[in-house]
């Protein structure tokens, strides 16, 4: 096994394990990077939240996390105006697209969202952006959970456990720019899909878009 390297965290040194993503190797020492669609076991992720940002003494841009590789004495700071300015933009606008019903939302409490707004000081209600949520209604088709797709962030985490765990491809996403959406071919409601209701989906959604009936709320729209 390689020996692990030396790198600095906002002026912590910790060790990671070489060709280790920046995102994981300060998300297991304990600091917190902002994240959403970052998935451990990708080689290449797509960084598509935009949340992950972080600046890399030596390069004059920042840089998103979840794809840059560590290095021997890399030092790196997660908080700065500037990175706090992109976190919070690319946050808002997320949150302009998706439907800001907490107290109903099955995942309140759980959500990755609330995290970040936590850890972060941002508001989970923004002014500075139009809201574009759509008015989609819950397909609840499957037996033991549904998908609301107000509530999804895009991440791309459902669409894998689907693909790469369940081994079915019966969701991914469609269409671009803001009419960009998961689905299933044709939008087909799921149980009417190649979906096997196995349930990874939901257990990989960080948000509450895909979640158990048991959990939903009477005020859930």
């Amino acid at each position: 096994m390689s020996e692990k390297i030396n790198i600095t965290i906002d002026g912590q040194q910790v060790k990671a394990k070489p060709g280790q993503k920046l995102l994981w190797a300060a998300l297991d020492n304990g600091i917190y990077i902002p994240h959403l669609c970052a998935i451990r076991e990708e080689e290449r992720p797509n960084a598509g939240c935009r949340l992950c940002f972080v600046e890399i003494e030596g390069i004059n841009y920042p840089v998103t996390s979840c794809t840059r590789a560590v290095e021997e004495n890399m030092a790196v700071k997660t908080r700065s105006p500037r990175i706090d300015r992109l976190v919070k933009t690319a946050f808002e606008l997320i949150i302009a697209d998706h439907n800001l019903k907490c107290s109903a939302c099955p995942a309140n409490r759980n959500c990755a969202l609330q995290t970040i707004a936590k850890k972060r000081g941002i508001k989970m209600k923004q002014k500075r952006f139009k809201s574009i949520v759509h008015a989609f209604e819950p397909d609840d088709s499957p037996k033991t959970f549904a998908f609301d797709r107000s509530r999804c962030v895009l991440c791309g985490q459902c669409i894998r456990a689907d693909r790469v765990e369940a081994k079915v491809g019966a969701i991914g996403f469609t269409n671009r720019g803001i009419k960009r959406m998961v689905a299933t071919f044709a939008d087909l409601p799921l149980a009417d899909s190649i979906c096997t209701q196995c349930t990874l989906c939901v257990d990989a959604c960080p948000v509450g878009a895909l979640y158990y009936k048991k959990d939903r709320k009477e005020a859930c729209r």
